[in-house]
């Protein structure tokens, strides 16, 4: 056999072999997308019972302003879009985390909580379910070889759970929150690069900032874990806000926490868009233990970035609601997002 002729066949299997791994992680993404549309439409149905027994409580056993409250935020969440529905289910959560419960009868109260709980674990299904087709998007010969074809990218569905009632888990613990949005001449954010030691393969991009010690103004704080993760020192005239407000569930090393997170903005670096910009220098010597144990890395990110990327940011609507602080400037109001 001349070499050519090897070589022509070592060529060969490697394109055979090639062609048959596209094909199985084709497959495999068609069916984590299946995965993901078999769990929104769940999360779809859970969400719509909760609905329908909160208009049954609406109805039967409350009266008044409360009652036409609850009855309108059941009405509207069953009725908003998707670009919609989280603002509104999390409206209608609110509703009912304020309804006196003892005074319902027993039937309609057990329905309740049933319906919430559903809510809870169609909700962890279906992002574990978004996690999971995120990963596998974001590979590079996925992307190289654009083996999602023309199928839409899924979404995650960020919205603050229930309490489900007493057979389910207990509430995640609170935690207050102080987050920077460091941005520089170029209108990019700075934003680390993290994952969680318990869930495999988890990657996640999100703003310098952290908890709030006992005692401590959130302000301050974001002072002082902007200076931690950075190296920057500013002066409290410095940082608007807070500009954002988010409230979230989430889960680290198997621990749930009930978020509160308060969003400033810092510019650095001179006037946007002034020429000859350069990266600022990142001084990432301060951080903790378990920082150097889960951050990755950093990067500035531009809002065209924000926009199109397949990488998992928070918080969720970055993207869309950074360029329009920045064109606008902070109107004094604190936004909530999510």
């Amino acid at each position: 056999m001349t070499a050519s002729l090897l070589v022509l066949l070592c060529l060969a299997v490697l394109v055979v072999v090639g062609g048959l791994w596209l094909i199985a992680t084709a497959n495999r993404l068609d069916r984590l997308h299946v995965r993901t549309d078999a769990g929104w439409a769940a999360l779809d149905a859970a969400l719509s019972r909760r609905a329908v027994v909160a208009r049954a409580v609406a109805a039967a056993a409350i009266g008044g302003d409360e009652g036409a409250r609850l009855l309108s935020g059941a009405e509207r969440a069953e009725h908003a879009g998707r670009a919609d529905r989280e603002e509104a289910e999390n409206t209608l959560t609110l509703l009912l985390a304020g309804t006196v419960r003892t005074t319902l009868p027993a039937a309609l109260a057990d329905e309740l909580s049933d319906a919430e709980h559903r809510v809870v674990i169609a909700r962890r299904v279906h992002n574990d379910a978004v996690r999971d087709t995120f990963a596998l998007r974001r590979r590079r010969k996925v992307r190289y070889f654009k083996l999602a074809g023309t199928a839409p990218q899924p979404q995650y569905f960020e919205i603050a759970e229930p309490d489900p009632g007493p057979h389910a888990e207990t509430p995640g613990e609170p935690r207050l929150s102080a987050r920077v949005l460091l941005v520089d001449r170029r209108d990019r954010v700075l934003l680390f690069n993290g994952h969680d030691p318990a869930a495999a393969g988890s990657s996640f991009w999100f703003t310098t900032g952290g908890g709030v010690e006992p005692g401590e103004d959130p302000r301050a704080a974001a002072l002082r874990e902007l200076h931690e993760e950075t190296g920057l020192r500013l002066p409290d005239g410095r940082l608007q806000g807070p500009v954002w407000r988010r409230r979230v569930r989430w889960e680290f090393e198997g621990a749930s926490y009930d978020g509160d997170e308060w969003f400033f903005l810092a510019r650095v670096g001179g006037s946007p868009g002034a020429a000859g910009a350069v990266d600022l220098a990142v001084d990432t010597s301060g951080f903790t233990e378990l920082e150097l144990a889960t951050i990755d890395g950093h990067r500035w990110w531009a809002p065209d970035e924000l926009r199109t990327t397949t990488e998992t940011v928070y918080p969720v609507q970055l993207g869309l609601l950074l360029p329009e602080l920045l064109d606008s400037g902070w109107d004094g109001e604190v936004r909530a997002i999510r």
